[in-house]
């Protein structure tokens, strides 16, 4: 099972979706721009080895990225340790935020088929 498939399992996870706000926002902006903005949320909100405001730094809705954080447990330190095994308290990698990236984006490019 990959990992996208396993979090659809989880009753929470498999609850988010793109709104029609969200695809209209990923469409008009397109996937290099929303590439942009998921690499400077998860460099400046979760990588951090003690982010500001850890969970509860990532809104429910309002940007596709936001809600695909959600959908992939990468929304705050507590979910990447739990559903990532990337522990607390120690800044995340370049590898660890590109991983996270690529999933999120994989993410959006299943939810918007």
């Amino acid at each position: 099972m990959n990992d996208l498939d396993r979090f659809a399992r989880s009753p929470f996870r498999a609850r988010f979706h793109l709104g029609p706000r969200e695809r209209d926002y990923a469409r008009a902006k397109g996937r290099d721009t929303i590439a942009r903005h998921a690499a400077d949320f998860i460099a400046t909100r979760l990588a951090p080895a003690a982010p500001k405001n850890d969970g509860k730094q990532t809104p429910m809705r309002g940007h596709p990225v936001f809600v695909a954080q959600h959908a992939t447990a990468t929304c705050c330190r507590g979910c990447l340790e739990k559903w990532h095994h990337l522990p607390q308290g120690r800044p995340l990698t370049e590898a660890e935020q590109a991983r996270i990236v690529d999933l999120i984006l994989r993410w959006i490019d299943r939810d918007m088929r």
